[in-house]
């Protein structure tokens, strides 16, 4: 192999290996995204279950106080 093929060589190994390195950061804010994404949604789905419980307990208040003035009548 010449000296220049060999030199040619390494130029295209540099270049995938940037190309590599590149990847990876691109891969590495693109996973720390996500995460960020997954704790957001986390929040929001244990905000949402607490929200609805609150409205499930209002609404059986609301039966029981409808049973008891039924029961009165």
């Amino acid at each position: 192999m010449s000296s220049a093929s060999l030199h040619d060589e390494f130029n295209r190994l540099e270049t995938r290996m940037q190309d590599v390195i590149s990847l990876c950061s691109k891969l590495h804010l693109e996973n720390q995204t996500l995460k960020d994404q997954q704790g957001s949604l986390v929040e929001e789905r244990a905000r949402l279950i607490e929200k609805n419980e609150m409205a499930r307990n209002k609404v059986e208040q609301m039966i029981q106080r409808l049973k008891s003035l039924e029961a009165g009548q």
